[in-house]
């Protein structure tokens, strides 16, 4: 008889994570200390502190979850995702909602914004990772088995979509259909539904002419290198420039408020330009000892909601990086998604970290004979 028992912590998840925080702070420090000068009128540590703030934040978050036993969390999926529904909700009332660039995406505290869809993220995968534990024998019939948990995580992506958060969406519909796979949904409902996916994005996509103009740029960055090309090819300019090795760590000239959002979306450009090809190799390989041990993780659980769970989480973190450096390189249209771990953002930084300490605790559930 297998005898379930707590063991230790996944050792390399847990240092490559902190490492990565803590290269991320320095980074955001090196990207943003002139704007936060030139740009905003705060001292040059301004973005750099708030961050720091956000990884203590993160640690404790992390160390939380660490030691709460993940398998709470299945009785509390629903709770949490309604929790989230409320709070993106929030995000449209007067005084507690905060509107920036056309946007309801944020709910301000005064000490602190919080970003909903963050969280919303999660609590998905944490939703979809119960249901599809508990109902394994449902998934063969799409009606009674997949098409419940479809509708019940339609209303956090409708509120996402009418903040608007297009790309938050789209990366979410993404995780779906791999909690789908990892669920053991048949190819043929998978198929189906990858079809319907991509037409109704793609009919969303041109029902607003920013995000049309955002696939042409995608498509033909020169055409327009002063206007809505003007981010990706700073960011062209940043990885081109830094070669091998790199200018140095403070030595960018795309910071100096030639690339917008240096410090967040587009870090990844400040990287390469300061560290190179072999510093960005480096964090890539940092990303890679996390997704793999996670895949191990995911594939050693005896539980099957925590091996769902960790799969999620793995895949979560695998997306968003693929993602943001497909942007900054210019291989996928914009999004506005930031870099796990090293971009400039508290909330994101506090959810990644998080979702680790839930992988970390999984990690401890070992099997013995």
């Amino acid at each position: 008889m297998k005898k379930q028992t707590r063991g230790k912590a996944d050792f390399p998840i847990l240092v490559m994570t902190i490492v990565l925080v803590l290269f991320g702070c320095i980074m955001i420090y090196s990207a943003s200390y002139y704007t936060a000068i030139v740009k905003y009128g705060k001292p040059g540590y301004y973005f750099f502190l708030k961050q720091l703030v956000g990884a203590v934040l993160g640690c404790v978050a992390m160390l939380f979850f660490m030691n709460f036993n993940f398998q709470r969390l299945e009785a509390w999926s629903i709770p949490i995702l309604i929790a989230c529904c409320v709070m993106l909700i929030a995000v449209f009332i007067p005084g507690i909602g905060k509107e920036q660039y056309d946007s309801a995406r944020w709910i301000d505290l005064g000490f602190v914004q919080i970003q909903p869809a963050e969280i919303t993220k999660f609590a998905i995968i944490i939703y979809l990772s119960s249901y599809f534990a508990r109902n394994r024998d449902k998934l063969s019939k799409f009606w009674k088995g997949v098409f419940p948990a479809l509708l019940v995580i339609a209303i956090p992506c409708g509120l996402i979509l009418a903040q608007p958060n297009f790309s938050m969406l789209l990366i979410i519909l993404m995780l779906v259909f791999i909690m789908m796979f990892l669920g053991g949904v048949s190819g043929r409902q998978l198929g189906t539904m990858g079809i319907i996916g991509v037409a109704g994005a793609a009919g969303i996509a041109i029902l607003e002419p920013y995000r049309i103009k955002r696939i042409f740029v995608f498509l033909d960055p020169w055409k327009d290198t002063t206007g809505n090309s003007y981010q990706l090819i700073q960011s062209f300019y940043a990885i081109g420039s830094g070669g091998l090795f790199g200018k140095g760590l403070g030595r960018s000239q795309q910071k100096y408020l030639y690339l917008p959002y240096g410090e967040s979306d587009f870090i990844f450009g400040i990287i390469a330009e300061e560290l190179g090809l072999i510093g960005v190799i480096a964090m890539l390989l940092g990303f890679l000892v996390i997704i793999w041990r996670g895949i191990r993780i995911a594939l050693l659980c005896p539980n099957r909601f925590g091996s769902l769970l960790a799969g999620g989480i793995t895949a979560m973190l695998a997306v968003q990086v693929l993602i943001n450096i497909a942007v900054a390189t210019g291989v996928c249209p914009p999004t506005g998604q930031t870099l796990p771990f090293i971009s400039y953002g508290s909330s994101s930084l506090i959810i990644f970290m998080s979702s680790i300490g839930v992988l970390l605790n999984i990690s401890r559930s070992t099997t013995k004979t």
